[in-house]
């Protein structure tokens, strides 16, 4: 059982997609839509476990288009925000992808995970602070969907990290402004992760405990694009998780921060 001492720690940082919110397979299902119909012809198909979670999870939306085609020996012209949808650029893929992502939660909804829900209501009560990161542009519209925004103090999201030039993860910048916006230093937040890119992002980042979630084969609904090799408990501790469990509801939460203490 992983625990939260909140005599130690002061506030715990969630990563959005897969660890508040059930989304990480929309982000994923929308790029399969948009490199397939670009890769025709020249690649195999998008994997949408081992493919994302390597090459897009955790970074900005165009960092995501160029790194995989990278991995494909592809490369296109940068383009512009004016590009079309679709058009062979990497903003114009971009914006394939972030145009089926909106459409996707404007009919589905947002899910989120019912064990996180219960968590950041235990911590909320025991006086700790919640922020929450996504390098996607639409995090505060997604956790809002979810009916969680008020659970949060802080959120960081992708337009954040363009309007200030902060780069996705393994680069701990998003996990760090988060601690910022807390006023409190990292060695005294939490920082809860389901994807190894974001796990090293938080050791690197200097965070005082570092909680792992690998969905992988914990038959939690939503662990589709997570189900890959590599992506499990012993790739997050490699990473510098200090525990990984399959889910939230596995982690338990001691004490309360202190009255009067940040």
């Amino acid at each position: 059982m992983a625990i939260f001492d909140l005599t130690r720690v002061r506030a715990v940082v969630f990563d959005t997609d897969g660890v508040v919110t059930d989304t990480a397979r929309v982000h994923a299902a929308a790029w399969k839509h948009v490199f397939d119909a670009f890769l025709r012809g020249r690649s195999a198909p998008f994997d949408v476990r081992a493919d994302y979670l390597a090459f897009v999870d955790g970074r900005p939306r165009l960092d995501g288009v160029r790194t995989f085609l990278a991995s494909r020996g592809i490369s296109i012209p940068e383009g512009g925000p004016q590009d079309e949808p679709g058009a062979e650029t990497v903003h114009g893929l971009g914006l394939a992808k972030d145009a089926l992502f909106v459409e996707a939660i404007a009919h589905h909804g947002v899910a989120p995970f019912p064990s996180t829900v219960v968590l950041l209501h235990e911590l909320r009560q025991r006086g700790c602070r919640t922020g929450v990161v996504s390098a996607a542009r639409h995090c505060r519209a997604v956790v809002s969907s979810a009916g969680l925004l008020h659970l949060f103090d802080v959120v960081v999201g992708g337009e954040d990290a363009a309007e200030l030039g902060l780069p996705g993860t393994p680069d701990p910048a998003l996990f760090l402004e988060a601690a910022r916006r807390l006023e409190l230093a990292p060695g005294v937040v939490a920082v809860v992760e389901d994807a190894v890119p974001g796990v090293e992002a938080a050791r690197k980042g200097g965070f005082g405990l570092v909680v792992g979630v690998d969905r992988s084969g914990s038959g939690v609904p939503g662990d589709g694009p997570r189900a890959a090799a590599g992506t499990g408990a012993r790739a997050m501790r490699a990473a510098g998780a200090d525990v990984v469990v399959a889910d939230l509801a596995d982690v338990d939460v001691s004490g309360r921060v202190p009255v009067g203490r940040p």
